[in-house]
C-alpha cells in the first residue's frame, strides 16, 4: 500500500472490518490472536458481508488498513495510544531475539512506535472487547 506521494503508508493492526482491510488474525478462544498469514490477505466486500452475521466481526477477527494518526480518536501526542496503553499492562522486560511472523509489520504504526516489543503485546489485542 503506498499513497500518491509514494511514500509509505502507516497500517494501524486494530482497524474494523471493510472491504479492502487486511485480515490479521482470528480471535481464539483463549481471548488470545492467532495470525492468519505472514502475506497480506485483503477482505472482500461478501467476507464482510458474511463476517457482519452474528456478533461483531472485530469481537471475532483483527484487521488492519490505514493508521488515520490525527484523524483517530485513539490518537494522543503524535502516537497511538492503544499499544502504549497495551505495553503499560504488559510491557516485555526485553526486546525479543525473535519475531512473530506478521503481514504487515513493515507498514506496521505499533512496530513503528514500540519496535519488536509491540509484537510481543500484539496478540493480546482484541478490537472490540466490548
Amino acid at each position: 500500500m503506498k499513497n500518491t506521494a509514494n511514500e509509505k503508508v502507516v497500517l494501524c493492526p486494530s482497524a474494523d472490518c471493510k472491504e479492502n482491510a487486511i485480515l490479521l488474525g482470528i480471535v481464539q478462544k483463549n481471548g488470545h490472536i492467532h495470525f492468519v498469514s505472514d502475506t497480506k490477505i485483503f477482505v472482500d466486500n461478501e467476507f464482510v458481508h458474511i463476517a457482519n452475521r452474528g456478533r461483531k466481526p472485530e469481537k471475532r477477527f483483527r484487521f488492519a488498513d490505514k493508521c488515520m494518526a490525527s484523524g483517530c480518536k485513539q490518537w494522543t501526542e503524535n502516537r497511538c495510544c492503544i499499544i502504549d496503553k497495551v505495553m503499560s499492562v504488559l510491557t516485555p522486560i526485553d526486546e525479543p531475539s525473535e519475531l512473530p511472523a506478521c503481514s504487515i509489520r513493515d507498514q506496521c504504526r505499533w512496530y513503528e512506535q514500540c519496535g519488536g516489543k509491540a509484537c510481543m503485546v500484539c496478540p493480546e489485542v482484541i478490537t472490540d472487547m466490548e
